[in-house]
């Protein structure tokens, strides 16, 4: 039997998609959705948004934040930052159990930072003060690899304003100064 990495074929047609779904008893269907769900389990939310199509709009974030669904956003310096989740307010992906693995355990990003600092040789010296500053930037590049895998060099995504938010008030900047985006190279 000749092995083809997924990677090297073609994207399949929906129509053969829909044949392959369809061929599959309800029982490999559930097994199936439990192996995507353990591999990605954000992509629930996704799927419930999607089905939520046909229920009335989420309604607008706070006064002032008329582009945010999740109600968790708050106002950013620049339009490029105003990016909402779209999440409804119960599923917004700051409220989620994996985001505060993830993104705001003090343990997980330590962990993370000194993996980081062997890998790449940048040493331990450090301003005073940086700690908060350094946990923020592994919580940002452990957001975007959760969400949406390695990105390469230079890649950059708007991370969700309610997300930056929830990272920033947990690993907060002593001035209250933030960078914000910046776009890739």
């Amino acid at each position: 039997e000749d092995y083809t990495p997924v990677s090297s074929q073609t994207q399949p047609s929906q129509s053969s998609l829909t044949r392959k779904k369809r061929d599959l008893s309800f029982e490999q269907l559930r097994s199936f959705i439990n192996d995507i769900l353990q591999w990605q389990p954000g992509l629930v939310f996704d799927v419930l948004a999607l089905r939520q199509n046909n229920a009335p709009p989420p309604s607008a974030g706070l006064p002032g934040v008329p582009w945010c669904t999740c109600q968790n956003c708050r106002g950013m310096p620049t339009d490029r930052e105003r990016k909402c989740c779209r999440q409804t307010p119960n599923n917004c992906i700051s409220n989620l159990p994996l985001f505060r693995d993830y993104c705001l355990d003090g343990g997980f990003l330590r962990i993370h930072r000194q993996y980081r600092e062997d890998v790449t040789a940048f040493g331990r010296a450090r301003e005073p003060g940086s700690e908060s500053r350094e946990f923020r930037y592994a919580a940002y590049r452990h957001y975007i690899y959760w969400q949406h895998g390695s990105l390469g060099a230079g890649n950059r995504l708007v991370i969700p304003s309610c997300c930056v938010c929830k990272i920033r008030d947990t690993f907060p900047d002593p001035q209250g100064q933030y960078t914000g985006f910046l776009p890739g190279f």
